[in-house]
């Protein structure tokens, strides 16, 4: 596994994405826009809830926000349209491409810049009011540099706001949980590849499949307290997998710098 560059894999594995089209990556539609621009907006952290708008400012107006791998043409552009200087960083350049189209269709002043989520050295610190990360460490094997890296990016005040995949759900044996078993096999932290027999390996690669990490709960919260931020918001999150019917699948945080 460590001849695998998976940033550069999972990036060609979100293009496929967005050729098939994946609930991720269609982009938002005008009237969603339009909601936005009259001071409505609704947007996603993790698989369904909404963002609470107390999450953020009553006026975005001129608010500096990163979208942070959050490509895929619906978060970002909403928040421009609200009135928020937005940019969006992604490593798939099928994902910004569906935020150009968005911001080319609705006149958005978008900025779009491709990056690895751990290296945000093209941006001073103290660059932005809040920093928008919906689940996205899933796709990358360290998380701590990008807690490390929102904290110095944000002005002090500044919020992060964070979606992630609840760890618990890797335990199960990938196989049997496509069949709606769910069978403990696996250690955390972990690797989807760790499951796999070397054939197998190659088929996700050939395949372009996306490379995942389940990082544990120490990590994504103790992480952000480490970098330095306090967390001053949570909420947990479903979708349809018949795991959710025994417990949510996705937790958001709010943290201040």
């Amino acid at each position: 596994m460590t001849t695998i560059d998976v940033i550069a894999h999972n990036a060609q594995a979100w293009d496929n994405h967005v050729k098939n089209a994946s609930q991720w990556t269609v982009p938002v539609e005008h009237e969603e826009i339009e909601a936005a621009r009259a001071g409505l907006f609704s947007i996603l952290l993790t698989a369904k809830k909404p963002v609470p708008r107390d999450w953020f400012p009553k006026n975005l107006a001129g608010l500096k926000i990163l979208c942070l791998a959050c490509g895929g043409g619906q978060q970002a552009p909403i928040l421009a349209a609200a009135g928020a200087d937005v940019t969006v960083f992604d490593n798939s350049l099928a994902q910004l491409t569906q935020d150009r189209l968005v911001s080319q269709r609705e006149q958005l002043p978008l900025k779009i810049v491709r990056g690895d989520m751990r290296d945000l050295s093209s941006f001073a610190d103290s660059a932005f009011d809040l920093v928008f990360c919906p689940v996205s460490v899933t796709y990358i094997p360290q998380v701590q540099p990008v807690f490390d890296e929102a904290y110095r990016v944000l002005q002090k005040g500044g919020s992060f706001l964070f979606g992630a995949t609840n760890p618990f759900v890797y335990i199960f044996d990938g196989p049997d949980w496509d069949q709606n078993r769910f069978t403990v096999s696996n250690r955390l932290p972990f690797c989807s590849l760790d499951e796999l027999s070397p054939e197998q390996v190659s088929q996700v690669l050939q395949n372009k499949e996306t490379i995942q990490y389940s990082h544990t709960l120490e990590s994504l919260i103790g992480g952000q307290t480490a970098a330095g931020f306090a967390i001053t918001g949570f909420y947990e999150d479903v979708d349809d997998d018949l795991i959710c019917r025994y417990s949510a699948k996705y937790f958001a945080t709010r943290a201040v710098k």
